[in-house]
């Protein structure tokens, strides 16, 4: 009886060490995986900056129009002047 019980010890330790070193194979590809995905999303995420930069620049000398034309005072004042278009 006892030697059974050492004989499944022991196949249950190669059985272990089988799935161990499965799991370890396969830990190792999702890591490169997941390295090479990273190494992508930072190279769209660059690019995705740039072109935020780029833009930023592009709308620079609007700016102060736009700051203007979305101040509610100036689209009050576009609203009087419609309406006293619409009563003529």
């Amino acid at each position: 009886m006892l030697v059974a019980a050492g004989l499944a010890i022991v196949v249950e330790a190669v059985l272990a060490a089988i799935w161990g070193t499965a799991v370890a194979k396969r830990a190792v590809k999702l890591s490169e995986r997941l390295n090479s995905g990273r190494g992508l999303l930072q190279a769209d995420l660059e690019t995705l900056r740039l072109a935020l930069e780029e833009t930023e620049r592009l709308w620079r000398p609007y700016r102060t129009i736009l700051r203007w034309v979305n101040h509610p005072l100036f689209i009050a004042l576009l609203a009087s002047y419609r309406r006293r278009r619409l009563l003529r």
